[in-house]
């Protein structure tokens, strides 16, 4: 997935990248705080194949931008997950990728964080400082809140959406995106099947700058 240079050895871009699990009907959970529990609710099918799928795309970004739900539902545990040894491996793993991996919180109530993250957002434009980011980096930038997603596509600033489709119909909830002024037209890049019935689907968003 990352693109560190082009074919012709050009460094590449930053890319924003939108990664989420997401039911049938586009939700990304049903009931508020359901996620809360890392374990995540009944719906997310994640296996040890899944999750070691997560660690391999997560390991490959060159970043990670999150609002500050996502980053408040990651943080303490993944930190604290890497040396606790109740957990699998696999989930160890991903507790020392998500630590150690550069981070982006944008919120405006935040005045610090840890575990080599830095924040933007109060009193700025924050999509004015991710528009930088994105032109000042290389590689996938992973988004992680339908909140900032959706400030990023109004912006032109989203370049793909990554989705772990699980088969289930939620009826209701968070979806994938807040009101969108307009169809929001997608090229499909990469398709994958894995246990239990979840897809993986890749998508290049078409109208990014």
């Amino acid at each position: 997935m990352v693109r560190w240079e082009s074919d012709e050895g050009v460094l590449m871009p930053g890319r924003f990248v939108y990664w989420m699990n997401v039911s049938l009907d586009l939700f990304i959970e049903r009931e508020k705080g359901e996620h809360d529990d890392l374990s995540g609710p009944d719906w997310i099918r994640l296996d040890e194949p899944l999750h070691l799928e997560f660690n391999s795309r997560a390991r490959a970004l060159s970043m990670m931008v999150q609002g500050r739900v996502v980053f408040d539902m990651m943080d303490p545990f993944w930190p604290d997950a890497r040396t606790d040894q109740s957990l699998p491996g696999f989930a160890r793993e991903y507790g020392e990728i998500w630590t150690d991996m550069p981070k982006v919180l944008v919120s405006r109530t935040r005045s610090a964080a840890e575990h080599n993250t830095r924040i933007i957002g109060g009193d700025d434009d924050a999509i004015e400082q991710l528009a930088a980011l994105r032109r000042d980096s290389a590689g996938d930038i992973g988004v992680g809140g339908a909140t900032l997603a959706t400030q990023l596509l109004g912006a032109h600033l989203l370049d793909e959406l990554l989705l772990f489709t699980h088969p289930v119909v939620l009826g209701a909830g968070r979806p994938l995106f807040d009101e969108l002024a307009e169809p929001l037209q997608l090229d499909l890049l990469e398709q994958q099947t894995f246990s239990q019935g979840v897809t993986l689907h890749r998508y290049a968003v078409r109208g990014a700058v």
